[in-house]
């Protein structure tokens, strides 16, 4: 019986459109022209005229053969773990290392397909979210990290509020006094970043467990590679005035987000015994 597709699926529009049929054409891809790459291992030894030594060739096609069963193998892995859902031992490792190897090969074998790098990345973000989400995590608010970059305060602005976010006077000009408001109410984590530094240096101190992101495509991506093995919900902000500038924050995605990651509160109306 063919596999159940994955229950944790999101909607393409949250992110501009991407699907993981980009992703996993391209992935299949990429692995493909590197497996052929390989293949070249099997074969090369015995067209090199003059080639003596009887262990050369064997040794050539022990390790073509090697690398294209593993490859083959992370591979299928990987596109089982996208549509199913399923966890499988040792799949955060797997998709570690393909994404580290393969992601830049990606997006130019994309470009030569006629896909935009954007496209790949927003691809890219949406595979990740539901791969996040199938791990089951909930933690307390005390250990999720809302991160948002500092082009969201207003460019207009006076007030100096990253790294110190509680310096916003909330004037509703910003998209930060409400976020504020929210973190108030929940109780995470909060913090602003201006590069992908002080991002990483946010992350080491305040040693989160989960992170939810707010960024655009080519942040969010960075970003998820580098706080690997920490767990990265990507949520793409809007950009009408260009990029790095008075961005916007999706709010209702980063409340669903926010809802999906958060244990609730001790006392609280879900853990209220049923009379």
């Amino acid at each position: 019986m063919w596999p159940a597709k994955s229950p944790h699926s999101l909607p393409p529009a949250q992110y501009g459109g991407g699907r993981k049929r980009i992703f996993i054409g391209l992935m299949v891809a990429s692995c493909v022209a590197v497996c052929l790459t390989l293949f070249a291992f099997l074969v090369l030894p015995w067209l090199l005229p003059g080639v003596t030594a009887s262990w050369l060739p064997l040794l050539s096609v022990g390790f073509g053969l090697a690398g294209i069963i593993l490859l083959a193998w992370l591979c299928a892995s990987l596109i089982f773990h996208i549509y199913t859902g399923r966890r499988l031992p040792g799949i955060s490792w797997v998709r570690h290392v393909l994404l580290r190897l393969f992601l830049p090969f990606m997006e130019s074998l994309g470009r030569l397909c006629g896909i935009g790098r954007t496209a790949v990345r927003r691809s890219f973000v949406k595979v990740n979210n539901e791969l996040v989400l199938a791990e089951g995590i909930r933690v307390p608010a005390r250990d999720l990290l809302l991160l948002l970059p500092h082009c969201v305060q207003n460019s207009r602005c006076r007030h100096r509020v990253s790294p110190q976010p509680d310096n916003c006077q909330r004037c509703g000009a910003c998209q930060i006094g409400p976020l504020l408001d929210l973190r108030d109410r929940l109780g995470f984590r909060f913090a602003l970043a201006t590069g992908g530094t002080i991002a990483r240096r946010i992350v080491v101190e305040c040693r989160p467990r989960c992170i939810i992101a707010v960024a655009c495509e080519r942040d969010l991506v960075s970003g998820i590679q580098d706080s690997y093995p920490l767990p990265v919900f990507g949520v793409l902000n809007e950009r009408p005035h260009g990029p790095c500038r008075d961005t916007l924050v999706p709010l209702a995605a980063v409340e669903d987000a926010l809802s999906r990651f958060l244990l609730p509160a001790p006392g609280s109306s879900a853990n209220a015994e049923q009379p």
